[in-house]
């Protein structure tokens, strides 16, 4: 059986739908499992033992260019047997119809009768969570899910992860905590970096080195929560954010000891990396995209406006992430020397 997914935009969506290559698999062990996506997955999909390989896709976010879509379709012809799509655009169902796949399975959104024909009805409260939305596309049409749920698991190549260390002269000769401050969603799931800061110092002061992660738009608050350190210990920290490939920021988080990051998509790749998580949530909710591991502690103060999900804070004072002190990450990081389970089948 030859699938074709057709993959998330997202980097934390893109971690959570190995849950569905992993029941593909359970079902079906001699599937082959392609998935076309931006170019940017690969290094995720690369890390995922399920995937047979990761095909680039050239458009990027909301772009429709339908004479694209139509030549990647038809080079695609006889290729598959299914089509499964993960987004809920039109633009999604695009290739899979040109390229003719029997079977094309996708939840019911922007007019895609016709394009689809194996369109399911989403009971949200029935799959309340995003992995179940992505698990249940692998099964007949109102099928109850087998538990216990997979969990992302991204595998590491030593060889890789040691040249990644090389190049920034990075020694794993004390624990590492990394911090995640940044969130392409907007500031609303940003925790401040004085907060950040004084996390890093604390564990400074226990003789942990502290790597900071993000993206290119992720260096300055990198650079802030430095300048917030005091003289010495600003030298135990270093700004990987905006310098390292994405392939290199996962297999420098694989080397991790603890790691403290807002409701990001490197969140979610330190939980498929099943590093000790301290996951800081403000305006969204772990109720729809919990992080996925065995040893996670989410904090959140659940103020009367939170979640919110929105981009930036309606009335300007982010309390939600203001509000929530330094000490409950502290001590959550604390409890997680000891084991802190999980079970996502029941997270609120």
């Amino acid at each position: 059986m030859r699938i074709l997914i057709i993959g998330p935009s997202w980097v934390g969506d893109m971690v959570m739908a190995q849950t569905l290559f992993q029941v593909l698999k359970q079902r079906h062990a001699d599937c082959v499992i392609d998935v076309l996506a931006p170019e940017w997955s690969r290094p995720i999909l690369e890390r995922m033992p399920q995937v047979r390989q990761a095909l680039s896709f050239p458009l990027g976010h909301g772009v429709l260019d339908l004479a694209t879509r139509r030549r990647i379709g038809k080079s695609l012809v006889g290729q598959y047997d299914q089509a499964i799509l993960l987004p809920n655009s039109l633009k999604s169902a695009l290739v899979p119809f040109f390229a003719k796949i029997p079977k094309r399975t996708g939840w019911r959104g922007e007019f895609r009768y016709g394009l689809l024909n194996d369109v399911r009805r989403l009971d949200k409260e029935r799959y309340p969570l995003m992995i179940e939305r992505f698990m249940a596309l692998a099964y007949p049409a109102g099928s109850d899910l087998p538990q216990p749920y997979p969990r992302p698991a991204l595998q590491i190549e030593a060889a890789s992860r040691d040249t990644a260390l090389a190049k920034f002269g990075l020694e794993l000769d004390r624990p590492v905590l990394a911090l995640c401050p940044g969130a392409e969603f907007g500031e609303a799931k940003k925790w401040p970096a004085e907060h950040y800061a004084k996390v890093a110092e604390a564990k400074i002061r226990e003789g942990w080195q502290v790597w900071l992660f993000g993206s290119k738009n992720d260096h300055p608050v990198g650079e802030q929560i430095r300048e917030r350190l005091i003289p010495g210990f600003r030298e135990e920290s270093v700004n990987l954010a905006g310098e390292t490939s994405l392939a290199e920021a996962i297999d420098l988080l694989s080397c991790a000891d603890a790691v403290v990051s807002n409701d990001s998509g490197l969140m979610h790749v330190a939980a498929a990396l099943n590093r000790p998580l301290v996951a800081v949530y403000g305006s969204t909710s772990p109720g729809f995209t919990p992080p996925l591991a065995d040893q996670v502690e989410v904090v959140r103060l659940g103020i009367e406006c939170s979640p919110c999900f929105d981009r930036t804070c309606r009335y300007g004072h982010y309390n939600c992430l203001r509000l929530l002190e330094p000490g409950a990450v502290n001590g959550a990081l604390q409890r997680l020397d000891g084991p802190a389970l999980v079970d996502i089948t029941e997270v609120d």
